[in-house]
C-alpha cells in the first residue's frame, strides 16, 4: 500500500499530540481559581497563589530538564519510540492529577508531566527535519506550533465545561486519556522514516530527500551526533540558545499567568475564564501557520534560508513589541486586554516557528534534537526566573512591570539571532 503526502499525515499526528499537550498542561491553571471560586482546585485543597507559583515552577524546572534529556532520548531511540515514551508518561501523569491531595502530590505529578511533555518539542523538530525538505520545514513547524495554539483555544472551553459538569478530578481523568489513545494511530502509521517507510511513494521520497541538505541526505541511523560541547563551539548555536532565553517568557507568561490575571484583575470565575481565554490563542494559531507560510515563500523566491528566517522573525518581533506596549497603555478592560494579547501571541508564533527550525538549518541527524532540546531548556530557565518574580512584583506593585520587562526581551531575543547567526545555513560543510 502506498499513501500520498505521507509527510503531512505524520505532521498531522504530531499536531494532534501538541493539541493534547496543551490541553493537559492548561488544565491546572484554568481550574485553579481562588478562595472565592466554588469547587476550584485552590479552594477544595486549601492552596494559595504562592502554592500555585511553586507548583508552576516545579513544572517548569522539570520541563527545562526534560527538554535537554528528551532531545538526547529522541536522538537515541528515534522519533517513533521517543513519542511513545513521552506521550505515554504525560498521559498517565495528567490522569493521576485526579488523585492529588495537596502541594506535594501536585508537585510530583507536575514533575512527571513536565519531564515528559517537554519531549514534544525536540521530537517535532527532529521529525520535521526527517520528513520535510528545507523549504517546507517552517510551514511544518508552524502547523505543529499551531497545535499549541489550538490546544489553548480548545482547553478553556473544554475544561470549563467538564469542570462545571463533573468537577476537576473527573476532568483530569478525561483529558489524561487522550494521550494514551493517541499512541495507537502513531504506532500504526509512523512505521519508519521516509528512507524506509513501506507506504511512502517514490515521488514523495525523492522530493523529501533531494530537498534536504547534503548532511541530512548522508546521515544514517549509525551517524553519530555531536556532543553539546561540539554543538556550542559553533557561533550559530548561540542564536538558538540566547534567542530562546529572551523569547520564551513572552509565551509562557500568558500560558501560565493569564488565567490568574483574569481571576485577579477582572474577578472572573472559571466559566468566564473559559469564555475569554481561548480568543488570544486563535491569533497564535493563525500566526503559527502564517509565519511558516511567509518564510517558505521568501525562501522559494530568494533561494535564501537566511532571508526567509530572519525577515519572518523580525516581523513577528515588531508585532510582539507593539502589542506588549499596548498591554500597558490600553489594556484597561478585559475585552481590550484579550484583543491585545491576540496580536502579541500572533507575533510570537509568527516568529517562533522559524526560531525553532534553526537547529535543523544548522545541523543534521542526531545533532538536531540535542540543540533543540538545549535551546528549549535554556528558554524555560528564563521562564522559571519570571515565575518566581511575578507574584512578588504583582503583590508589591502590579502586573505592569512584568509586561514592560518582557517587552524589553523582544529586541534582545531577535537581536541575538541576527548577531550570532550572521548567515543561517548549514554549518556542516
Amino acid at each position: 500500500m502506498k499513501v500520498k503526502k505521507l509527510r503531512w499525515i505524520i505532521i498531522g499526528l504530531i499536531f494532534i499530540a501538541t493539541v493534547i499537550n496543551y490541553i493537559d498542561r492548561s488544565a491546572l491553571s484554568i481550574m485553579w481559581g481562588n478562595e472565592n471560586v466554588e469547587g476550584s482546585i485552590s479552594q477544595s485543597l486549601g492552596l494559595t497563589k504562592n502554592d500555585y507559583s511553586l507548583i508552576l515552577n516545579i513544572f517548569m524546572v522539570a520541563y527545562a530538564l526534560g527538554q535537554l534529556f528528551s532531545g538526547k532520548l529522541f536522538d537515541k531511540v528515534g522519533t517513533r519510540m521517543g513519542y511513545v515514551i513521552s506521550i505515554g508518561i504525560w498521559g498517565l501523569s495528567s490522569f493521576f492529577h485526579s488523585m492529588a491531595r495537596g502541594v506535594f502530590s501536585l508537585s510530583f505529578l507536575r514533575t512527571t508531566l513536565g519531564l515528559s511533555e517537554a519531549g514534544n518539542w525536540p521530537g517535532a523538530v527532529k521529525s520535521n527535519a526527517e520528513w520535510f525538505p528545507i523549504k517546507e520545514r517552517a510551514i511544518a513547524q508552524g502547523l505543529f506550533n499551531a497545535g499549541a495554539s489550538i490546544g489553548s483555544v480548545i482547553a478553556p472551553l473544554l475544561i470549563a465545561t467538564l469542570f462545571v459538569a463533573f468537577g476537576w478530578r473527573v476532568t483530569f481523568m478525561v483529558i489524561g486519556s487522550f494521550g494514551l489513545l493517541w499512541i495507537i494511530p502513531w504506532l500504526l502509521i509512523n512505521k519508519a522514516g521516509p528512507k524506509k517507510h513501506p507506504w511512502i511513494t517514490e515521488e514523495e521520497q525523492k522530493y523529501i530527500l533531494e530537498g534536504q541538505s547534503l548532511a541530512d541526505q548522508n546521515a544514517t541511523e549509525d551517524t553519530k551526533g555531536k556532543s553539546l560541547k561540539e554543538i556550542l563551539s559553533h557561533r550559530e548555536s548561540w542564536a538558538v540558545v540566547i534567542g530562546r532565553f529572551f523569547l520564551e517568557p513572552i509565551w509562557w507568561l500568558f500560558v501560565g499567568w493569564m488565567p490568574i490575571y483574569l481571576f485577579d484583575v477582572y474577578n472572573f470565575n472559571v466559566k468566564e475564564v473559559g469564555m475569554f481565554l481561548w480568543v488570544p490563542y486563535v491569533g497564535a494559531a493563525i500566526g503559527s501557520i502564517a509565519g511558516g507560510y511567509v518564510s517558505g515563500k521568501i525562501i522559494a523566491k530568494t533561494n535564501s534560508i537566511d532571508k526567509g528566517r530572519k525577515t519572518t522573525i523580525l516581523i513577528g518581533g515588531v508585532i510582539m513589541l507593539l502589542g506588549l506596549v499596548a498591554t500597558v497603555l490600553a489594556g484597561d478592560t478585559a475585552e481590550k486586554f484579550v484583543a491585545i494579547v491576540f496580536f502579541v501571541l500572533f507575533g510570537f508564533q509568527f516568529a517562533i516557528s522559524n526560531v525553532q527550525t534553526l537547529p535543523s538549518d544548522f545541523f543534521s541527524g542526531k545533532s538536531v534534537g540535542s540543540l533543540a532540546g538545549l535551546g528549549g531548556m535554556i528558554g524555560v530557565f528564563s521562564v522559571i526566573i519570571m515565575n518566581f518574580l511575578v507574584p512578588i512584583v504583582v503583590e508589591k506593585i502590579s502586573y505592569t512591570p512584568v509586561f514592560i520587562a518582557i517587552a524589553v526581551f523582544v529586541p534582545l531575543g531577535v537581536g541575538a539571532i541576527y548577531y550570532f547567526a550572521r548567515k543561517i545555513e548549514s554549518v556542516e560543510k
